[in-house]
């Protein structure tokens, strides 16, 4: 009796999946620090920081750090399609791989996915920073500093509605607020508007972009052009909402604990479903967790309508 082919070899598939995986634009690795993982649980120790500079006087005086910290436990994800025996003999091969690199395009974004839902729950109870309070909160205390706010809320004509002239003011005041955060010794935590990126809705995006990008803005030169990247998540359904992040620090707003990277796998005819039931089944798993990082890297803006 012939051998059937699939026309679906393992290793080609493969292949096709992750050289698609590789080609999708993601923007979580420029958001996040990257910390690999060896076990199923992490525990976090952000250590408040360093003693300022002083003077010599009678000699070295050592302090010790403030410690916070909180543990992160890998979550596993997968993905998988069955496919019909039948399918792949009806010739529909081109069609099985356009939903392999669908798939692939699924894992790839999947961080943006859960970045994104970090940002909507942010200010959630249960969606804490290493502090115990919701990572957009007015109640941030580290050390003896007093409490700090890290959200902000701006009256407009339209909250769902943002001009390009309400976005910079907006804006303005977000990386006016970033900069004044302040570390457990009360010393600035950004000490300079670099690193700059802005994620916004898709309602939102031009508006943004153009804020961010004209060199006049009525009739006034836009002393912000250039002051930061514009990022729109499709997943950010509030119009009135928007978050300005710093991600040029060695920790940044959000952790990505890298626990086991994406895995291909395939069960074709060989397999007990190949056999019993002539389905073939190609999927992807992998272990990670995305959480909180520096809450005063990170300033949520909300939109509200003016009486």
């Amino acid at each position: 009796m012939p051998v059937v082919s699939t026309g679906l070899t393992v290793p080609g598939i493969r292949g096709e999946f992750f050289n698609r995986y590789d080609e999708v634009k993601t923007f979580y690795q420029d958001l996040v620090t990257v910390l690999p993982s060896n076990t199923k649980t992490e525990v976090y120790k952000f250590l408040g920081s360093v003693p300022p500079m002083r003077p010599w006087g009678t000699g070295r005086l050592a302090k010790g750090m403030y410690t916070e910290s909180y543990s992160v436990s890998a979550e596993k994800y997968e993905s998988t399609i069955e496919v019909d025996r039948d399918e792949i003999s009806d010739d529909q091969l081109g069609q099985i791989r356009l939903r392999v690199h669908q798939m692939a395009e699924r894992a790839a974004t999947h961080k943006d996915y859960l970045l994104a839902q970090l940002l909507i729950n942010g200010a959630t109870a249960g969606f804490h920073s290493y502090d115990g309070v919701p990572f957009f909160s007015a109640n941030h205390v580290s050390g003896e500093q007093s409490a700090q706010d890290n959200t902000q809320s701006l009256a407009i004509v339209d909250k769902d509605d943002a001009t390009v002239a309400e976005f910079k003011t907006a804006l303005r005041k977000a990386i006016a607020l970033l900069l004044g955060s302040k570390d457990d010794q009360g010393q600035p935590m950004s000490l300079t508007a670099d690193g700059l990126a802005c994620i916004v809705p898709p309602s939102l995006y031009v508006n943004a972009l153009e804020a961010v990008n004209a060199t006049v803005i009525g009739s006034t030169t836009n002393v912000l052009q250039g002051a930061s990247r514009i990022i729109a998540f499709p997943w950010l359904t509030a119009a009135d909402k928007w978050y300005l992040l710093k991600t040029d620090s060695a920790i940044r707003p959000f952790v990505f604990q890298d626990r086991e990277k994406a895995e291909w796998t395939a069960k074709e005819g060989d397999s007990d479903e190949g056999f019993l039931r002539e389905k073939y089944l190609y999927g992807v798993r992998a272990r990670y967790k995305l959480t909180y990082g520096y809450w005063q890297y990170a300033v949520q803006t909300t939109f509200t309508t003016a009486a």
